[in-house]
């Protein structure tokens, strides 16, 4: 939510672009991040732009960055520290015009002192840091966030917004959220 926020009040005209890099493989991460040209590998029967192209002029939100492997921080680390990229069969560099906003569920502190994760990647990435607090230590947020998905649920149902019963909200802030603003999104849904 917070990177879709600044994403609209930045004034960017590209798209918002959100990739759970956890899910993408060794074999999938260049080619999904990337692209690659018609011929640079056997099936590459036409060009396929990546998430970083396909972004441009707006924002690529990289989600659970905390958990890449070390070749895929490689790979990052020269997009972002030369602000282009190589589409794969490509020779030729393409200018890295989206915006890179990343998040992981792990502290800032642990992937510091992480041996999994490089710590010249983690500068380049952290320029500017935002922690925000698991559910738990931020209840109040609970019954707001529920109520923005169930309204949100509501408008692809083509129905109205339930009201909330009462004791509702109570009941959604005494529980300990371990899944965060997903596990809100779920209950609403």
């Amino acid at each position: 939510l917070l990177a879709r926020a600044l994403h609209r009040s930045s004034g960017r005209t590209g798209p918002f672009l959100a990739v759970n890099v956890a899910g993408l493989d060794e074999h999938t991460f260049s080619d999904s991040l990337f692209g690659h040209l018609r011929g640079a590998f056997t099936g590459a029967e036409r060009t396929r732009e990546g998430f970083i192209a396909q972004a441009a002029e707006g924002t690529l939100f990289l989600d659970e960055v905390g958990e890449l492997l070390p070749q895929a921080q490689i790979r990052l680390l020269r997009v972002l520290q030369e602000r282009e990229f190589y589409p794969l069969g490509s020779d030729r560099p393409r200018p890295l015009r989206a915006r890179i906003l990343a998040a992981t569920n792990r502290s800032v502190e642990e992937l510091r002192q992480s041996a999994d994760f490089r710590r010249d990647f983690f500068f380049r990435l952290a320029t500017h840091t935002v922690t925000l607090p698991p559910l738990h230590q931020r209840r109040e947020d609970i019954v707001l966030l529920f109520r923005h998905y169930l309204a949100q649920a509501a408008s692809e149902l083509g129905r109205p917004v339930p009201d909330l019963s009462p004791g509702l909200g109570e009941l959604l802030c005494a529980h300990d959220y371990p899944g965060n603003v997903r596990q809100v999104k779920a209950l609403a849904y």
